[in-house]
């Protein structure tokens, strides 16, 4: 084994050794050269020689710089050092929320140790891994775990270091990394090149005139590195991860031989995140009586990278509160400040102040009674991200696909802000523009996407709307406008029905309305056991309503 690291080594730096012997070589023959001289001749020489070692250093700089530049690509220089994986020091323990994941690189890690093995089966040792998911999610913490536990150097890059104006470069990157990782899986018996962001390289190729063509040349090489590890006893294992969808990615750097394998990263489920919060809260000096689970609860949709985001502002609440330890309250306080953002204050008048109150309060009523997945964990009338007042009401739960009815459910919630001011006042604000938007979207997907309409028109009519070819030339549109009427017509039964539904509540809930309208002018925030108190005076409970919603869609359907 010694040997073949001093054979790497003399790969990787046999020039500099070179170098190293000749300046040796020529020092030794200038000094017999020297002491063969008179005296005279001699003092002369060793005079002179300071100013020829100056204007020689300045000729080799000018030429050396010359020939790098426009000769070797020296744009294209490649400066990254290999980590060695214990090194990293990234554990499988360090690796929390990712089970299923984890799994799955754990079998990667064993196939890359067994190598010999699987080659005696007849088998092909894994040459690529390809890792998908929304950013936040540990897919670079994985990768550094895998060289951990494989024990192998670790390159690492992000896909923008390749991507530069002048054409070749990217290529010419490429080429040094394969060629840095294959001396050292000569020497240390395997390497693991990390590419993150592998999309800015690796999306789909664009074969025309107009541009592209840096970064069709450097996927290109890409593609021609990873086939040249076919047969190649180098245990080299490249590992790219992105946020991109698979489809946007070039057909050719996912086929069967190059990223054969495909790792799947997403968020956490609910034993996932309680992992992740009792993590990240063993590095911080935390109550011992919080309550994980709760928090995990109330964190659906968060990424690991939220979670931690999370603990560490918290740390910084405690901190500016004179506190020794956190607790639920300044958890409480960074998951506002994370989700809705710092508060501040602005100048309003009373008549502004108390139609978002009643906005606010119409959002919170209709949630509270028509969507029963959602907790409403807080009401505020402060201002904050460029909003005058905010319900807070993630879902209870993880939800992969939304049901018609959970559609049907925001929309109503959408425009009950709007309703809670016509009710009130007869007469509505610009406030109302963000919940049009959202409602409106949400309708357009229902009808035009999803097929949910009410006159049973199936299909995705957006794929018939006016496109563009290769070519940039307009192709005709597909859709008459008898159809374009009906799927329009569909939209505004959407919106109409759930108008009418949110009336009938919320001057059903007039009393309701008014208390909480009061209550926000009043205290200017709601939390959650506040609100659940207030709803109970009325002699309503949490889960009262969570069969009501389906019946009204059942109807719908029945009116259909």
């Amino acid at each position: 084994m010694l040997s073949r690291k001093i054979k790497m080594y003399i790969r990787q730096y046999k020039v500099m050794i070179i170098v190293i012997f000749v300046v040796v070589l020529l020092l030794v023959l200038a000094v017999i050269g020297l002491m063969s001289l008179e005296s005279f001749y001699r003092k002369m020489t060793i005079a002179t020689m300071p100013i020829q070692f100056i204007m020689a250093g300045i000729s080799a700089g000018i030429f050396v710089f010359m020939y790098l530049t426009f000769m070797r690509g020296g744009f294209a220089k490649l400066d990254k050092a290999p980590i060695k994986g214990r090194d990293v020091s990234i554990t499988w323990d360090d690796v929390v929320g990712m089970r299923e994941a984890k799994l799955e690189a754990a079998e990667v890690v064993q196939l890359i140790r067994d190598r010999s093995d699987v080659k005696k089966m007849g088998g092909s040792v894994v040459k690529g891994l390809l890792m998908l998911g929304p950013p936040g999610c540990g897919k670079t913490y994985m990768a550094k775990a895998i060289a951990t536990e494989a024990d192998m150097p670790f390159l690492s890059m992000s896909g923008s270091e390749f991507v530069e104006v002048f054409v070749g470069v990217g290529a010419s990157r490429v080429r040094k990394l394969f060629k840095k990782a294959r001396d050292l899986a000569y020497g240390f018996g395997g390497c693991i090149i990390f590419i993150d962001e592998i999309d800015a390289i690796g999306r789909s190729r664009s074969f025309s005139f107009m541009g592209g063509q840096e970064t069709n040349s450097t996927l290109n090489q890409v593609l021609a590195e990873m086939d040249g590890l076919k047969g190649k006893d180098e245990n080299i294992v490249v590992i790219g991860a992105t946020n991109a969808q698979e489809h946007h990615l070039d057909q050719a750097l996912l086929r069967p031989g190059r990223f054969d394998r495909k790792l799947i990263v997403t968020k956490p489920a609910q034993e996932d995140r309680e992992a992740l919060f009792n993590f990240y809260l063993k590095k911080v000096k935390a109550e011992e009586d919080l309550d994980t689970g709760r928090l995990a609860r109330r964190a659906v949709g968060k990424t690991p990278a939220d979670i931690a985001n999370i603990v560490k502002e918290s740390a910084l609440i405690a901190t500016r509160h004179k506190k020794m330890s956190i607790g639920l309250k300044e958890i409480s306080e960074a998951f506002e400040r994370v989700d809705l953002g710092i508060k501040y204050r602005l100048t309003m008048t009373p008549r502004e102040k108390e139609m978002t109150a009643y906005h606010e309060a119409g959002h919170l009523i209709v949630t509270f009674l028509k969507a029963p997945s959602k907790s409403v964990f807080k009401a505020s009338i402060i201002p904050r991200r460029g909003t005058l007042g905010v319900v807070w009401s993630p879902e209870k739960e993880e939800m992969q696909s939304h049901s018609r009815e959970h559609l049907i459910a925001d929309i109503k919630t959408a425009l009950a802000g709007y309703v809670a001011e016509k009710v009130k006042y007869g007469t509505t604000s610009e406030g109302v523009s963000s919940d049009f938007s959202k409602a409106m979207s949400m309708a357009y997907s229902m009808v035009w996407r999803f097929g949910m309409g009410k006159s049973g028109l199936l299909g995705d009519y957006t794929l018939l709307l006016t496109k563009r070819d290769n070519r940039g030339s307009e192709l005709h549109e597909m859709l008459s406008e008898d159809l374009k009427v009906k799927l329009n017509a569909d939209i505004a039964a959407i919106m109409s029905e759930c108008l009418k539904d949110v009336e009938k509540v919320l001057k059903d809930k007039v009393e309701i309305l008014d208390r909480f309208g009061k209550e926000l002018l009043k205290r200017e925030e709601l939390e959650y056991d506040e609100i659940i108190a207030i709803f109970k005076e009325f002699g309503i409970e949490e889960s009262a309503y969570d069969s009501d919603m389906p019946k009204q869609d059942v109807e719908w359907d029945q009116n259909a």
